[in-house]
C-alpha cells in the first residue's frame, strides 16, 4: 500500500518535471527567421528581375532574331553570332577597346599607386583627398566636352601654348594616331583620384609595425613599398584592377562625344560605340544585342581569369 502511495504521490511531479524540460527545449530551439529574410529581400529580388532579369532574357532573344524596332522580330537563331565573327568591324572595334583598355588602366593604376603611396606616407589632408575626388564626380560628357574645347586644334588653349612654344598644332581628337591616346588621357584624368582613393584605403589597412620593422631593416621607401605596401595590398589591387577593367570596357561617353564633335570616329570606335550605332543609327537591335552578349561573356571570363590569376578571395592582412 506504501509503494503504491508512492508511485500516485510521485506522478504529480514527474509531469511537472516533463512538462518544464520541454518548455526548457522550446525556449532552447533557435528562432526561425527565414520568413523574416525573403521579406526583406523580396524588394531587391524584384528589382534585380525587373532591371536585370528579364532584360537580360529579353536581350538574349532579340540576339537571335531579326529586329529593327519597327517590325516583329524575326527568329534567324544564331545568324547573327555568325555575322558577328565575319564582320571585320566587330573586331577592329574589340581591337580599339583593347587598345583602350591597356592604355587607361595602366596609367590610371600607376598613378592612382603614386598618389595613394604620397598620400599615405606623407600627408593624410582630407582637403587633398576631396580635390582628388572632384573629377570623379563630374558627369562623363561634361569631362568629354570640357577637354574638347582644351584640346581644340584651332581654339584650344593647349594648341595655343604648343604654338607659343613654337611645336605647331596637334589634332588631338580628330588624328588617327592621337585620338584613342587622348580619350585615354581624359578619362586617366577622370577616374584616377578615384582609383587612388580605394588604394589608399587598402593601404590604411596595412599594420604600421611592417614598416616599423623594415625600417629598423634598413629598408627605404621604395623597398618598403615593393617589399610590404604591394604584397598586402594585393586583395585591393585586385578589386580595382576588376573594376577598372569592366569600367573601361564599357566607355562610350566620351568616345561619343568626341565623334559627335568631329573626332577620328573610325580609330575611337569601341564596342560600345559599336553596339549602339548599330541599335540606335542602323536599327539592327538583333545584331547589337548579340554583340552585347558577347561582350558580356567576355567580359565575365576575363573578370575570372583576373580574380584567379591574383587570388582576390585570400587576403595578406588576416
Amino acid at each position: 500500500m506504501r509503494t503504491a502511495e508512492r508511485s500516485q504521490v510521485a506522478e504529480p511531479g514527474d509531469d511537472a518535471g516533463a512538462d518544464d524540460g520541454a518548455h526548457r527545449r522550446r525556449r532552447a530551439r533557435p528562432r526561425d527567421d527565414r520568413r523574416a529574410a525573403w521579406l526583406f529581400l523580396i524588394p531587391a529580388l524584384a528589382g534585380f528581375v525587373i532591371f536585370y532579369g528579364y532584360p537580360t532574357v529579353r536581350g538574349i532573344w532579340y540576339s537571335l532574331t531579326d529586329y529593327n524596332l519597327l517590325s516583329a522580330p524575326a527568329f534567324v537563331g544564331g545568324d547573327n553570332y555568325a555575322r558577328l565573327v565575319r564582320d571585320p568591324q566587330f573586331w577592329h572595334s574589340l581591337a580599339v577597346t583593347v587598345y583602350y583598355v591597356v592604355v587607361n588602366i595602366g596609367s590610371q593604376l600607376l598613378l592612382g599607386l603614386l598618389l595613394a603611396a604620397l598620400m599615405h606616407r606623407l600627408t593624410r589632408s582630407v582637403a587633398l583627398r576631396a580635390m582628388l575626388l572632384l573629377p570623379w564626380l563630374v558627369p562623363n560628357v561634361t569631362v568629354g566636352l570640357i577637354w574638347i574645347w582644351l584640346l581644340d586644334a584651332d581654339l584650344g588653349f593647349v594648341n595655343h601654348l604648343l604654338k607659343a612654344l613654337g611645336l605647331g598644332t596637334v589634332g588631338f581628337f580628330v588624328s588617327p594616331e592621337w585620338a584613342m591616346p587622348t580619350i585615354g588621357m581624359v578619362n586617366t584624368w577622370a577616374y584616377t583620384g578615384y582609383t587612388a582613393l580605394l588604394l589608399y584605403a587598402g593601404m590604411l589597412q596595412i599594420p604600421p609595425h611592417l614598416y616599423e620593422s623594415a625600417a629598423l631593416d634598413g629598408a627605404g621607401e621604395l623597398r618598403m613599398f615593393r617589399s610590404v605596401t604591394l604584397p598586402m595590398l594585393r586583395p585591393v589591387l585586385a578589386l580595382v584592377l576588376v573594376v577598372s577593367l569592366i569600367g573601361s570596357f564599357q566607355i562610350f561617353d566620351t568616345v561619343a562625344v568626341a565623334a559627335r564633335g568631329g573626332g577620328a570616329s573610325s580609330a575611337i570606335r569601341v564596342i560600345y560605340y559599336f553596339i549602339y550605332q548599330h541599335a540606335f543609327q542602323y536599327f539592327h537591335m538583333g545584331y547589337a544585342s548579340a554583340a552585347a552578349l558577347l561582350l558580356a561573356l567576355v567580359l565575365g571570363v576575363l573578370t575570372v581569369v583576373q580574380m584567379r590569376l591574383l587570388r582576390a578571395s585570400r587576403s595578406d592582412l588576416a
